[in-house]
């Protein structure tokens, strides 16, 4: 145990013994109304889809152990259903949220109420909305503080979330459709936001920039989270340095560095000490962009100001980031963290192996459909691109949620046979593998992995060359898992595993598996129910790049998922 950790520890076990009492569990209550709104952005106004009429959405605080309640009433004109990205769901995932897997939709004019308890969960977390590219203008911070009111680190002056967005100059969902219709991926977005502001760079943008004020001589934690839809983001404050203590709810060996990135879905708890030169710093977030043969995106930084002591200021100074491609870069940062052993909520590693999977993530090709002329592949109007784990992609259901069908056992819905290894071996990095027309097609399918309460399950997710390698950060509902290895080319499964590490992996529910590589992961299903694996970037969950586990009940009452409750939406 290094220096640094074991005075993290200690302040927080002195924390523990001078707190004589803990919070008692409450019930949080809140009301989403989800609906349109006119708002002015990047010189004009547009017509978004929000909460309570805020970008971002309203902030919930909760408690471990607290019941959290939302009422979610859909008055927008589209259908919505709300994830809480990162919760356990621990018996509730009924409320999990995931549009056509947990729950169908809430129509527009129909309501629902998630109610579930947070358990053994304690950080940053966040809610989107979780069908079609609404998520975009639907989402907020989800707050979950210690139980013991302590933190294992000192206690910061002053905590402030900070959520990372895309922006578009146009509807979302109406582009959504628009390149289903030709058989494409959603457009890039215009901007990136701070808080929902893109800030000085960007036209009409200078006069409502973000703020941070903060005293000189103090901690503060900002509560970082990357709600885009498909951009990894840098994030930088210029002069700074943070160290990280948490990631995805997830305390860390303190972790000292002047850049962070987050691929979406990430979060990521920092302490900034304002030791600088009393003055005003910028704050700013640029992509990072691991994609072969794609067009590059807006590579236009957002900002936001860091203000000491009220001074007025007129030039903030300006981070240096990194390159839009610094590959390098981002490995070192995701690489780096490691689990804070022994802090709250803290598991080890699974070591007994029950399922042990490796999946090809990557883009494919499928039929384009009838009476439809795709764009996807030049001069062959029948192809569309699509998105494939194991080559198979994934269909989304339309008659019967996932969850209802597994629960009443409906057949016909969907499929046990997705595959733990990959149909064809090949190698999966070869640049040359997209003039191999027998790679290119995948098969269209709801095809999902069932698996026994409590099985200990390793998944080695592979990147590939078909159509072009990319960092895929790929999300679990329901679970955490530890990242045991990471690395760049093939997985080797002798050389490899000797390396994983077994002692203090990060712990994450998000992993950006490296472009032209592969990352391992190991879990207990100790959590009964239907829950999406996807890669989050938003862009290729409708392509296809899911599957799903169904999570048989245990024996007793305690592991046996409850019946839905009355309200919940139907098809």
């Amino acid at each position: 145990m290094g220096r640094r950790q074991a005075g993290f520890l200690l302040a927080w076990a002195l924390a523990l013994v001078a707190t004589s009492t803990m919070a008692s569990a409450e019930t949080v209550e809140h009301t989403f109304n989800v609906e349109n709104v006119t708002v002015s952005k990047l010189c004009q106004k547009h017509v978004i889809t929000a909460v309570n009429g805020t970008l971002p959405g309203p902030t919930i605080r909760v408690t471990e152990g607290d019941t959290l309640v939302v009422h979610v009433l859909n008055q927008s004109p589209y259908n919505v259903t709300i994830h809480w990205h990162g919760i356990f769901q621990l018996l509730s995932g009924w409320a999990d949220g995931p549009s056509y897997i947990t729950q169908c939709p809430i129509r527009p004019g129909h309501s629902y109420t998630y109610r579930f308890t947070i358990t053994k969960q304690e950080g940053t977390l966040w809610w989107h909305a979780h069908f079609s590219l609404l998520r975009a203008t639907v989402h907020g911070a989800l707050i979950i503080l210690p139980k013991s009111g302590r933190y294992p680190f000192p206690e910061p002056h002053k905590q402030f979330p900070i959520v990372l967005g895309e922006w578009w100059n146009g509807n979302v969902i109406d582009m959504e459709n628009q390149a289903e219709a030709v058989g494409l991926p959603t457009n890039n977005s215009d901007a990136y936001t701070i808080n929902g502001s893109p800030g000085d760079l960007y036209n009409c943008s200078k006069k409502d920039p973000f703020k941070l004020k903060v005293v000189h001589g103090k901690t503060y934690m900002l509560r970082i989270i990357n709600a885009a839809l498909n951009t990894q983001l840098f994030f930088k404050i210029a002069n700074h340095k943070f160290t990280v203590v948490a990631v995805d709810a997830s305390y860390t060996n303190p972790y000292v560095t002047d850049v962070v990135v987050l691929a979406p879905g990430h979060t990521i708890d920092l302490l900034l000490t304002t030791d600088q030169t009393p003055g005003a710093y910028y704050m700013a977030a640029s992509p990072y962009f691991s994609a072969q043969n794609a067009p590059p995106p807006n590579n236009i930084s957002t900002t936001g100001i860091l203000i000491y002591d009220k001074l007025p200021y007129t030039s903030p100074v300006m981070p240096l980031l990194p390159a839009l491609n610094d590959t390098p870069t981002a490995h070192k940062f995701y690489s780096s963290l490691t689990s804070l052993v022994g802090s709250p909520n803290w598991m080890p590693v699974p070591t007994k192996v029950d399922e042990q999977m490796l999946v090809t993530i990557g883009l494919s090709v499928s039929p384009c459909g009838p009476n439809a002329t795709c764009r996807a592949v030049p001069n062959v109007p029948t192809l569309r691109l699509s998105a494939n784990m194991n080559n198979a992609s994934f269909q989304f259901p339309t008659s019967l949620s996932l969850l209802q069908a597994h629960f009443f056992n409906v057949k016909g819905i969907y499929t046990t046979d997705f595959p733990d290894q990959p149909p064809l071996k090949f190698d999966y990095t070869n640049p040359a593998n997209s003039n191999n027309t027998a790679l290119l097609f995948a098969l269209k399918g709801t095809k999902v992995k069932q698996v026994k309460y409590n099985a200990i399950v390793e998944i080695v997710f592979q990147d590939t060359t078909i159509i072009g390698a990319e960092n895929h950060p790929m999300h679990l509902h329901g679970f955490n898992f530890h990242v045991v290895g990471q690395g760049f080319g093939n997985f080797d499964p002798v050389k490899d595993r000797k390396k994983y590490n077994l002692f203090n992996p990060v712990i994450r529910n998000t992993i950006a598996v490296p472009v032209g590589g592969w990352a391992a992961i190991r879990f207990q299903a100790n959590n009964p129910g239907v829950w999406i694996l996807h890669c989050h970037l938003d862009a290729h969950l409708p392509l296809g790049l899911a599957t799903a586990f169904v999570v048989e009940n245990g024996p007793t009452p305690s592991s046996t998922l409850p019946p839905p409750p009355l309200d919940l939406p139907q098809c």
